[in-house]
């Protein structure tokens, strides 16, 4: 039986390198955001619909998991600043769907290639087999919110 107090070492150090890692992860993207006054949440609403272009607003409601609330300010940031557009839906114009512009895409790639080039160097350093655990745990994680 392992000592709680071991465990519990283990999993507050866990809990640490998970947020220097995560933080490392944003720190370059962050300072691109900041010479345009957005943040974190534009970042994941670009890359979103970067991904999935055409993606509703309630489509994107539920990729980030927010409220219309949280996702209003910031969606509407990138809209007005034409990072973002969006059209009515061509069956139910309801139905708003969303799009980056060439601004948004510039912006988008810009930030992901960061991000891209940070992990691309870690799993080069760590090898493939750590590449797979590290991704069965970041799903197994992913998982847990659902």
């Amino acid at each position: 039986m392992v000592d709680v107090s071991r465990r519990e070492a283990r999993l507050r150090d866990a809990i640490e390198l998970m947020y220097f890692a995560y933080r490392a992860f944003t720190a370059e993207p962050d300072r691109m955001l900041a010479r345009y006054g957005l943040g974190r949440a534009h970042h994941r609403i670009l890359y979103f619909i970067g991904r999935h272009p055409g993606l509703s607003v309630n489509a994107l409601l539920g990729e980030l998991a927010v409220t219309k609330q949280a996702l209003h300010a910031p969606l509407r940031t990138l809209l007005e600043g034409q990072w973002v557009a969006a059209r009515a839906d061509a069956r139910d114009r309801r139905i708003r769907r969303l799009q980056l512009t060439d601004t948004g895409k510039r912006l988008e790639a810009r930030l992901t290639g960061a991000q891209m080039r940070h992990l691309e160097g870690v799993f080069s350093a760590s090898g493939a087999q750590a590449q797979g655990a590290w991704k069965a745990v970041m799903r197994a994680m992913s998982e847990r919110r659902r």
